[in-house]
């Protein structure tokens, strides 16, 4: 096969022929991941040997046979090409089927390589357009290809000519909040520099995260499952006994908890070892490209000019730490699916804040977050925002108080209990919402600021909005505010300005998409 998919342009191809030999080595290590426990419990229970390792041997080997004729199949009917005009894809074996995507369509290459993969120098290849669809329908996925004509493809549909217009050179609309020096955008990374590397001092926020616990708990359910396919839980649990017999039920519980918080801190780092190791973000082709990963490797290129903004999101223990993430908004991005431990749309992970405000203006080309005046909202929205709060801590009261009276005095005890443990809370969260609570205008982009606890930043460009929405709920009409939702065509669809008052969240609206909602608008008398 040609390296170079530009010299054959139009030309059917085949997957790698590697692809039946990787699916043959994967499904005989799942099937002896399945055979393993089973064979160990009934050797557990003292049946004969023989027949046992002889069903599992052949349960393993069928299973094997199947998958890689299956694979075999898909291999021989399985054919590409890439056109001047689309990118094809062919299954052509008693169903046919043909699946075309426009190449001015493509928006993202996502390059991924597992161990097995790599060892064979192949890669797999998903091609992504801008439909906002679930599952594959939006995707053509080349699994898998080699590594270098993966490397030459995600080059050939990216590497092309942007055409001229507003989605490559926005213009900042006219109004009162463009100044030279806000709509100047900064200079671009130079070709080849990188945007931003690892630093391995960002290895301190991995375990600042709910990732902690679960990885814990997670540990925890592993050894108790092991132990049982061995028939050893009741030795676990007695060498427990035996090592804190001495404490109660309580410090009992404190230990586990502890020692689950210590695997979860070790399980955290190797984590984020594993998804950032090698990790650089690049400009390259027109395209912002990030690479990372382990054992897993993984290359994603985002065509520059789908970019859309970007969210600069503090969780509430990077905030205490001064460190933040940075994420993409740009149209034709997927949605994370389950089996994908982080998502598509990172492109930086926890570092500190100035290293994120940079990072974002080198992405954007402009400083539009460190450059806005963000503005506060009113003190409506803290009232909103209290209530809502208090009247949250009143209900669960409320219900341990009736089921107190119609049950037991315990849930008397638990209903006060509760008020006094979640009334604080409560009321900080909601004052840490109303303080995030903001936006403006800042060039070419518009600025919106909200969370409680954890807060996003999201700088949205202005001429990417495709519509406004604006929604007044019956409370929120009492107090003069109004909810402002930028419609854009990228990643959730909208972006919200939260409790803003009316008139100004009304202007705002207007400024930054000059005559889109100047229609809709109508003086009050």
């Amino acid at each position: 096969m040609n390296a170079d998919p530009a010299a054959g342009l139009g030309e059917w191809r085949r997957l790698h022929r590697h692809t039946v030999l990787v699916t043959t080595l994967t499904l005989a290590g799942i099937g002896v991941s399945i055979a393993a426990p089973i064979v160990l419990g009934m050797l557990r229970n003292d049946r004969p040997a023989g027949p046992v390792l002889v069903i599992a041997i052949a349960g393993v080997l069928v299973l094997t046979a199947v998958g890689a004729l299956v694979d075999r199949l898909r291999w021989r009917h399985t054919t590409y090409r890439v056109t001047d005009e689309r990118v094809e894809l062919r299954y052509a074996w008693v169903l046919h089927k043909l699946r075309s995507i426009p190449r001015e369509r493509v928006r993202t290459v996502d390059l991924t390589a597992n161990p097995l993969l790599r060892a064979f120098g192949l890669a797999k290849v998903k091609i992504g357009t801008g439909q906002q669809v679930t599952g594959q329908q939006g995707h053509l996925t080349l699994d898998p290809v080699g590594r270098a004509h993966a490397e030459e493809l995600r080059r050939l549909l990216l590497d092309r000519p942007a055409p001229p217009g507003p989605a490559t050179t926005p213009a900042t609309p006219p109004g009162p909040s463009a100044t030279p020096s806000a709509t100047r955008p900064t200079a671009p990374a130079a070709a080849g520099r990188p945007l931003a590397e690892l630093d391995w001092a960002w290895l301190r926020y991995a375990p600042i995260s709910v990732t902690t616990p679960l990885l814990g708990a997670a540990a925890f359910g592993a050894v108790m499952q092991v132990s049982e396919w061995f028939d050893l839980q009741g030795a676990v649990f007695r060498t427990v006994r035996d090592m804190f017999g001495g404490l109660p039920l309580v410090g009992l519980i404190a230990v586990l908890v502890a020692a689950g918080l210590v695997v979860g801190f070790v399980g955290s780092l190797l984590l984020f070892v594993e998804m950032w190791w090698r990790y650089r973000l690049t400009r390259e082709h027109g395209a912002l490209r990030v690479h990372r990963g382990l054992l897993t490797t993984r290359s994603l290129s985002l065509e520059q000019r789908r970019l859309r903004g970007v969210d600069v999101f503090e969780a509430l223990a990077w905030r205490v730490l001064g460190a933040a993430r940075v994420d993409v908004v740009a149209t034709g991005l997927r949605v994370r699916s389950n089996r994908e431990r982080s998502d598509p749309k990172t492109l930086l992970p926890a570092a500190p804040l100035a290293i994120a405000h940079r990072v974002a203006a080198d992405v954007l080309g402009a400083s539009a977050l460190s450059d806005v005046d963000i503005r506060p909202h009113p003190r409506a929205a803290r009232t909103r925002r209290l209530v809502w709060a208090l009247l949250g801590v009143f209900l669960v009261v409320a219900v341990l108080a009736v089921l107190g009276l119609l049950l037991t005095v315990v849930l008397l005890h638990m209903a006060w209990i509760a008020a006094v443990v979640l009334t604080p809370p409560a009321i900080a969260l909601a004052l840490d919402d109303y303080r995030n609570l903001g936006h403006g205008l800042s060039g070419d982009y518009v600025v919106t600021r909200y969370g409680a606890g954890s807060r996003h930043t999201v700088a949205l460009l202005r001429g990417g909005v495709i519509g406004w929405t604006v929604r007044s709920s019956p409370f929120q009409r009492r107090a003069g505010l109004v909810t402002i939702a930028a419609t854009t065509a990228a990643n959730t669809g909208q972006y919200l300005v939260r409790d803003v008052g009316e008139s100004e969240g009304l202007r705002l609206a207007a400024e930054a998409v000059p005559g889109l909602l100047t229609p809709f608008l109508q003086p009050r008398r």
